[in-house]
């Protein structure tokens, strides 16, 4: 091999040869790379700690897919060496092992249930944000971090207490306004109970990366009738709770999917709906955003309930009309911003775009809805 590469050197130019000398010669010499120490405040007695290093905002964000991974035992308070280290901007987690299994224990929907710590003395309880702990380390440079090690879900979870609002816009002919309803924004995150606003969640089967859960969620009436001369007589519509299964996936790219169906459980209107969800996370500083698109079945008993017309109810001007099940297709984006370590806002908007069979119902002029959830939290 040696011989090979010396016949063609020489047979190279003379400008040829010096290129590639020059070549060979740098690339003899180690990258000039950065060093990084961390020293924990609080280390355990015994065990194994893993550090990781996220060049990606939305890789740290949800925690997945870290740029670099080192592991060491625990060694007290004597700092730890990450070396070899490419100059760039990092944030940096460190998570206790406890169990030794090579991988970071998390709840349900990703949370981890370790103990963990950040650069910057950074201690968040909700989805981290780069910014927040992240620094930049220069050529040849060695950077240290103190880091104290905590549990993101304390000993029995994480509640909040705020205010929120359930709002969508009408798409019935001649309806003044649209549709909302305050409510207690109370949430509680445990290793397997979630609750936000409108919304509730129990894991029964897997974690990480595939997940089933029972869902419910409370469901706002879509229109009252004394607000159009068209939905008069039809009476107005029941808010109720819906209650199902949902499978729940983590794809490659920071890519989250759900499929799920859920049922009138308080049998106000009947039937059900099901949907297939699928979102990718984003970050920019302190704001999170999930792009969404979905897609939205609807059963009969619900179609006719929002969109139908009963014979018996029927007028001139609003001839009766009888629904079969439908579908329709939606877009939106998530928004989620650390106020603070303890003040959050969570904000979901989506536009539903209806089928045919929903828009010629003689009660309806718009082929789309507009509706969304905000709700302001703190977080103890």
């Amino acid at each position: 091999m040696i011989m090979m590469l010396f016949i063609r050197v020489r047979a190279l130019s003379g400008c040829g040869r010096i290129l590639l000398s020059t070549y060979l010669l740098l690339s003899s010499f180690p990258t000039i790379a950065a060093t990084l120490t961390i020293s924990l405040d609080n280390p355990p007695e015994s065990g194994t700690i893993e550090f990781q290093l996220y060049d990606s905002a939305n890789a740290f964000g949800a925690l997945r897919n870290p740029a670099k991974t080192v592991r060491y035992n625990v060694n007290g308070r004597d700092p730890y060496v990450i070396d070899k280290l490419p100059p760039g901007e990092y944030a940096l987690l460190v998570y206790y092992d406890e169990n030794d299994n090579k991988r970071i224990d998390k709840n349900f929907i990703g949370i981890p249930v370790e103990p963990i710590g950040f650069s910057n003395r950074y201690a968040p309880k909700a989805p981290p944000s780069f910014s927040r702990a992240a620094f930049v380390i220069k050529e040849e440079q060695t950077r240290h971090f103190d880091v104290e090690l905590y549990m993101p879900l304390g000993k029995l979870g994480r509640l909040g207490v705020g205010v929120g609002v359930i709002a969508r816009t009408s798409p019935y002919r001649e309806y003044n306004g649209g549709v909302y309803q305050f409510i207690p924004a109370i949430t509680y995150t445990g290793e397997r109970l979630q609750i936000f606003g409108p919304r509730i969640q129990f894991g029964i089967a897997g974690s990480g990366k595939l997940r089933l859960a029972l869902t419910g969620e409370y469901r706002i009436g879509v229109y009252k009738e004394e607000d159009s001369p068209f939905l008069a007589g039809l009476g107005d519509r029941e808010n109720t709770f819906l209650a199902g299964l949902a499978i729940q996936a983590e794809l490659p790219g920071v890519v989250d999917l759900e499929l799920g169906y859920q049922h009138d459980v308080l049998d106000r209107i009947g039937g059900g709906t099901a949907g297939l969800r699928i979102g990718k996370g984003l970050q920019s500083g302190i704001f999170r955003f999930t792009p969404q698109l979905g897609f939205n079945y609807l059963s009969k008993e619900m179609a006719n309930y929002d969109f139908g017309v009963p014979a018996d109810k029927a007028t001139v001007v609003r001839p009766a009309y009888e629904l079969d099940s439908t579908t329709s297709v939606e877009a939106g984006v998530g928004l989620f911003i650390e106020i603070t370590r303890e003040w959050l806002f969570v904000m979901d908007v989506n536009i539903e775009k209806f089928s045919d069979e929903i828009v010629n119902s003689p009660i309806v002029d718009q082929d789309y809805v507009i509706k969304g959830f905000a709700a302001i939290n703190y977080v103890f």
